[in-house]
């Protein structure tokens, strides 16, 4: 089993990559058995994304949703959604490219205001793509920081058991 975090934030380091990392960890500590966790950061892709041809590293990155179990898909909230970036990254996959899989919707926020953001605008993006979407996305606000592994933790502990590609220990 393997989950890939994908991060469509458009600044390389950035906090929602830290909160992105901490989830697919926390998930993966709590699937049990071997699970390889990988990360795809969109910023470094950004420039190819929309390029007429094709690109080695947005090439590599589509593989690596091809070849994930588990995909956990952050992005900040930008405008009351996700990012342009990710959305980019998400508009070449074909149809159905995740039907079978489980992914997960994350939104680093600022505000509370768009804590709706993670289930309104990127989960259906996710189930279009026919993924699995367990229930609840992460809203994760930025003042949350300080608390980072107690929030992880305890929205891992209830995400957990719906993930149907449980490893078994």
């Amino acid at each position: 089993m393997s989950i890939l975090t994908i991060v469509g934030n458009p600044r390389a380091g950035s906090r929602t990559q830290t909160v992105a990392i901490a989830a697919g960890e926390a998930l993966a500590a709590r699937l049990g058995g071997p699970v390889a966790h990988e990360l795809a950061d969109l910023s470094a892709l950004a420039p190819h994304l929309l390029a007429p041809t094709a690109s080695p590293g947005v090439e590599a990155a589509l593989g690596l949703v091809a070849e994930a179990s588990v995909l956990v898909v952050a992005s900040p909230t930008y405008k009351g959604t996700y990012t342009g970036l990710l959305k980019a990254f998400l508009d070449r996959l074909p149809p159905a490219a995740l039907a079978g899989k489980t992914a997960v919707p994350l939104l680093v926020m600022g505000d509370p205001k768009h804590a709706l953001a993670v289930e309104v605008h990127l989960r259906p993006l996710l189930v279009e793509l026919g993924a699995t979407v367990p229930t609840p996305g992460l809203a994760f606000l930025e003042s949350q920081l300080p608390d980072l592994n107690a929030v992880i933790s305890a929205w891992a502990d209830r995400l957990a058991p719906q993930i149907p590609l449980r490893v078994a220990t």
